[in-house]
């Protein structure tokens, strides 16, 4: 038994900052990483971090706001939001003086650039908004918040996987982990604790999550009682290179690239006029699906192109090294010269763990919280980001509110005593994991997965339909009920990865679930949800958040919550 005043899980950006705000409150702080640290995914978020500093042309916070919520299809809760954009300047200036080493402007500021959907004067036009580190924003931020953490003095168990959560009469008090290594199982104790495991997009064929991306908090959290909100609002980036979905950050549009059919044509032009390729990416994802489908993919194929050739080899060199040396790796291209085939990739889950805007998990439409429970980043949703995420407000949500929670967490650890763990927490995990190694025969974890990306791909991507999504929610049970029976030929304890493998299945299979029956309740079209068969937004009907529970019998039930409207009424999303 291992015993802090507060457990991180999850070592990318929102985790660090979290417990960097707990360690400088001086509480005993431990994270938990089924990775070491500096490989979390935060560290492949690659071209900026918003902040409306003015550095390069007027910026107010005002516009940010707004910006984020049209971006979001009106679907964010505004209070957050009006925190996350006043309170993303300060958090630019801390990342800044932790020693965060940002591009500058000639005269020393820190320099700032164009990325989709950010505008002046309330969509007049584009806006120079996003911090950056040439194209590894995300990288330098996971670097420098791990050298705080190290400075700190905060305790990290590395490769230990979280399997379950430990409550006690309603109120968080520990976690089971799985210490790769040995094979061991360890309880840690904690008066509060952080659930930052990020999010799911390995549920999809194509996408541009990392192999760790698996939902494990959300799925842990879901078989736990607790509901996840907005699941039907998963985000397609438009630039993936093609049938690999590595991500070309949208870095490249915000200095210049732009988007071409197999004919040539700039087409953003035809969707969003004002910003064309700057547009939102839920817009652009849609209209490269449109051009493809009506013949105007590149080659008749099912891509189109990005074009950096206009560029000059010196921003390509200078401020998108990263994107340069992808597209020469991994299409043997160099985008000086050649043309980018690409399409849209899975890419980010604005659904997840309901919290409120301190990170306490909460249970109801009422936002009652769960004493001791939080959660931050990508496996949160304090809905900041709607029905739609705009490029660069994930780096500024997992420091804004990875820093809220960990301070909400050091004033809970100070007024609350501990709770007793019971000596049996790790039993029911302890059987789970000995079922599947003595299981002589069975199915294939790897094939099961396989045919839910495609599943997932097919009929819950950038368009559905109630038959398609009908058919997925078909697709799942029959792999649910083939994943009872999974086995793993590797009996061993040490690093054992086909059995964490095998477990992260079971989480993906729960977080796709409950993508589609949130998908499936949603008789409308609004953000990344985007319905053919129901294809308006409908404010009268659907302006409501989706809080999706999970019975003891695998039955579900779907409550609502009202989006927090305080100064931007919905109107017509225009570009």
């Amino acid at each position: 038994m291992h015993t802090f005043d507060a457990v991180v899980v999850g070592a990318g950006g929102a985790g660090l900052r979290a417990a960097v705000a707990l360690a400088r409150s001086g509480l005993r702080t431990a994270v938990l990483s089924k990775l070491y640290p500096t490989r979390s995914h935060t560290g492949t978020a690659q071209g900026g971090i918003a902040a409306p500093l003015g550095n390069v042309e007027e910026d107010q916070w005002e516009w940010y706001a707004f910006d984020t919520v049209k971006g979001g299809d009106y679907l964010g809760d505004q209070d957050a939001i009006e925190i996350l954009c006043r309170d993303s300047v300060e958090a630019i200036v801390e990342l800044e003086h932790m020693g965060l080493p940002f591009n500058r402007t000639p005269d020393g500021r820190i320099d700032q650039r164009r990325f989709g959907g950010h505008t002046r004067e309330f969509g007049k036009a584009p806006v120079k908004r996003a911090c950056y580190a040439a194209d590894r924003t995300g990288h330098m931020i996971l670097q420098t918040l791990y050298q705080q953490c190290i400075k700190h003095d905060v305790n990290f168990f590395n490769e230990f996987q979280v399997l379950d959560l430990v409550a006690v009469d309603g109120r968080a008090a520990g976690v089971v982990a799985y210490e790769l290594a040995t094979g061991e199982l360890h309880t840690f104790a904690a008066k509060a604790i952080l659930f930052a495991t990020g999010g799911f997009g390995r549920i999809f064929k194509v996408t541009s999550n990392a192999h760790s991306l698996t939902g494990d908090g959300l799925a842990i959290a879901w078989r736990r009682g607790i509901p996840l909100e907005d699941m039907e609002f998963f985000q397609f980036h438009p630039t993936g290179i093609y049938k690999m979905g590595i991500l070309l950050s949208e870095a490249a549009r915000g200095e210049g690239a732009v988007l071409r059919n197999g004919k040539g044509e700039r087409f953003m032009e035809r969707y969003a006029p004002t910003l064309i390729d700057l547009a939102p990416r839920d817009m652009v994802s849609r209209a490269m699906y449109l051009e493809i489908r009506e013949g105007r993919g590149a080659g008749g194929r099912d891509y189109v192109y990005l074009d950096f050739t206009h560029l000059g080899r010196d921003v390509l060199e200078k401020k998108l090294p990263d994107v340069t040396e992808f597209v020469r790796t991994y299409l043997g291209l160099d985008p000086a010269v050649d043309l980018v085939p690409i399409q849209p990739t899975a890419h980010y889950a604005m659904g997840g763990i309901p919290t409120d805007v301190d990170g306490r998990v909460v249970l109801d439409p009422e936002n009652t919280p769960m004493p001791g429970l939080y959660a931050a980043g990508e496996a949160a949703c304090v809905s900041v980001h709607g029905a739609n995420r705009l490029g660069t407000n994930s780096l500024v949500d997992l420091v804004v509110f990875g820093k809220r929670a960990g301070l909400h967490m050091a004033q809970f650890a100070r007024e609350s005593d501990p709770v007793p763990v019971p000596a049996d927490a790790e039993k029911q995990v302890a059987a789970r994991l000995e079922s599947l190694r003595r299981r002589r025969e069975g199915e294939n974890a790897a094939a099961i997965r396989e045919a839910l990306q495609a599943t997932m791909m097919e009929h819950a991507s950038v368009f559905r339909t109630r038959q398609g999504l009908e058919k997925a929610r078909s697709h799942i049970a029959a792999l649910k009920e083939r994943y009872g029976r999974v086995r793993v030929a590797d009996p061993s304890r040490r690093y054992n990865t086909e059995l964490l493998e095998a477990l992260e299945l079971g989480y993906l299979l729960d977080v796709a679930e409950a993508l589609v029956v949130s998908a499936l309740n949603r008789t409308e079209s609004r953000g990344a949800h985007w319905r053919e068969d129901f294809p308006n937004r409908d404010d009268a009907g659907w302006l409501k958040h989706t809080l999706l529970y999970r019975g003891d019998g695998g039955d579900h039930e779907i409550r609502y919550k009202p989006v927090v409207i305080t100064r931007f009424s919905p109107q017509e999303r225009k570009y």
